[in-house]
């Protein structure tokens, strides 16, 4: 782990290396004013050099000038090195996340991720620009400051030697119960946050359902359970800086009684004896930085953990020898197909079906019988467990992903629009695309006549998750983008059962149109939109249970013709009521 933080100071190193020597510079001059007391205790006063105290006097504020710059340059380079080094480590997490297969996100929590982005990766950037300077800094200026405490008085340097082994006992027995503090607070942050994601994305449904104090009952728990944690942390934090308070107190208290006595016997001199209490502190303060750089040390550490977590998850990886697709035909096949999002329990079992090029392929059944998982597995969100699946004859382990999935559209019933303009969202589909294809792309998903109804048209901003828009509005952007994706593969997954009756027609022609020429897979609870499939596929319980045009399925008396049927009745219920 430290080979890899180190690792990221390598671009840095020229600032780093002037920032450790601008420390260390601060350090020298630090000890430079003893030097100047001891040397005014002892002659210069004294001896009535009056030149030479007005001139020490200069020169120590002069240094005190160049330490005012260093210092300056500490604060400002340092942190801005820091956080160079977090802004790396971020962009480094957020490619990563982007690698990341579906099967990582079904078991993550936003606002978790987020966490780890920001709060974490803040601490982070603190430890680096202060670890090296309170690790390398603070132990020189330890040993240079016992050195010239040394040669003052030995034996009374050799007293405060003798406590610190005491205070490295108390740092070593307390540090893990800091650590394991420190990691709970985190994880309890980390839920706090994935809390709030969840309640403010789901501000509207909470509203409508005025479900707002349940809300509050459900972060309340998280926020607990973060000051149980932050209680432990600082628990633990009073008693490592008592102790070593404690500890630097009676630093004091030996030195004011041995000094006192040595100087009582005449073993030191009054100048001395002065010069070593003003002296002392330079050993005392960068011992006590040391110690209480361990609490930002164990936040960084931490953090730095929670990173390498999420950059030790295995990415998505094209299998050794897989060649891009190229531009697909469209021919699918599965062969004896079986995945389960778990190992105890299989969603599909041994699926075979057979797709044509051009061909219209519909999936019905009840919910939970593995439709939506093929629509997954062919766009290789997730492996198969066993069998092949076949995209032109090519076994899809042969084909690399990105390829694979630039052959594929995909329009779902939860559609997930960018914060962002109306072009840029139509643009996804393909970022390269000229303003007249975009223009071209929402005609077809007759969506452009509205757009111009707006006062910046393609220009308009539409808000998370596209709330400025209706249901259907938003649909139609998103099979705008497909078009201009122009993809030889369309997966259609209940794209209109989130929609009235009214707009599902409207949508529907959009949809009519957008499948011509392509290969598509419905997905579709509405039988009424699939009745002209080339063929329909009923799926339950991870098995195809029967497969035919409708006339065929309805000629077999089967569940298809139930479902029918069943819907058949309702629509008519409806529609009589309406007349009513």
């Amino acid at each position: 782990m430290l080979r890899k933080f180190l690792s990221y100071y390598k671009p840095h190193k020229r600032l780093f290396c002037l920032d450790m020597l601008a420390s260390f510079l601060v350090s020298v001059i630090g000890i430079v004013y003893p030097m100047v007391t001891r040397s005014m205790l002892n002659d210069l006063i004294p001896n009535q050099k009056y030149r030479m105290i007005v001139f020490a006097g200069l020169t120590l504020l002069v240094l005190y000038l160049l330490r005012f710059w260093l210092r300056y340059f500490i604060q400002y380079q340092g942190h801005m090195m820091g956080v160079r080094m977090q802004a790396q480590m971020r962009r480094e997490m957020f490619e990563h996340l982007e690698t990341l297969p579906y099967r990582f996100y079904d078991n993550q929590e936003t606002g978790k991720i987020m966490s780890r982005m920001t709060n974490d990766l803040m601490d982070i950037s603190e430890l680096a620009h202060h670890g090296p300077e309170n690790i390398i800094i603070c132990s020189i200026s330890v040993l240079v400051s016992f050195i010239y405490l040394g040669t003052i008085n030995w034996t009374l340097t050799l007293f405060i030697f003798v406590c610190i082994p005491f205070m490295l006992l108390v740092v070593c027995a307390l540090r893990k119960k800091m650590r394991d503090a420190f990691m709970k607070s985190r994880l309890s942050i980390a839920e706090i946050n994935a809390s709030l994601e969840s309640s403010i994305s789901g501000i509207r449904v909470t509203k409508a359902f005025t479900n707002a104090e349940k809300e509050k009952e459900k972060f309340e728990v998280g926020n607990n359970e973060f000051v149980e944690a932050r209680r432990d942390a600082y628990k633990a934090m009073g008693q490592f800086h008592s102790s070593t308070s404690f500890i630097t107190d009676v630093f004091n208290v030996v030195i004011l009684i041995g000094g006192g006595l040595f100087l009582y016997a005449g073993k030191i001199d009054f100048g001395d004896y002065s010069a070593f209490i003003v002296s002392v502190n330079l050993f005392l303060n960068p011992v006590m930085t040391l110690i209480n750089f361990m609490e930002q040390y164990q936040s960084g550490v931490t953090g730095f953990e929670r990173f390498l977590e999420i950059m030790a998850e295995e990415p998505e990886k094209d299998a050794p020898g897989a060649v891009d697709a190229g531009k697909l035909a469209g021919e699918i096949e599965l062969r004896n197909v079986s995945y389960g999002y778990d190992e105890d329990t299989d969603v599909l079992k041994n699926v075979s079906l057979k797709i044509g090029r051009g061909k219209t392929f519909a999936l019905v059944g009840p919910s939970g019988g593995g439709k939506t998982t093929i629509c997954h597995l062919i766009p290789h969100f997730y492996d198969v467990v066993s069998g092949e699946i076949l995209l032109d004859g090519k076994e899809l382990h042969d084909l690399t992903m990105e390829s694979v999935r630039r052959n594929i559209g995909i329009v779902q019933q939860d559609i997930y629009l960018f914060n962002a303009s109306i072009r840029d969202n139509i643009l996804y589909g393909r970022l390269d695309a000229t303003e007249e294809e975009v223009i071209e792309a929402a005609k077809r998903a007759n969506i452009h006549d509205y757009i111009m109804t707006l006062e910046k048209g393609y220009d308009t901003q539409i808000g998370e998750r596209g709330v400025r828009l209706s249901g259907g509005q938003k649909q139609r952007l998103s099979i705008a983008r497909v078009f201009l994706k122009n993809p030889s593969i369309l997966i259609l997954d209940e794209a209109t059962s989130a929609l009235d009756n009214t707009t599902e027609i409207l949508i529907q022609q959009s949809l009519d149109e957008l499948c011509k020429g392509r290969t598509t897979i419905v997905v579709a609870h509405r039988l009424s939109t699939i009745k002209n499939a080339d063929e329909i596929a009923v799926i339950a319980d991870g098995h195809i249970i029967e497969q035919g045009n409708h006339e065929e399925l309805m000629r077999q008396k089967g569940v298809y013709t139930q479902l029918y049927e069943q819907q058949f009745r309702a629509n008519a219920g409806y529609s009589m009521e309406k007349t009513e």
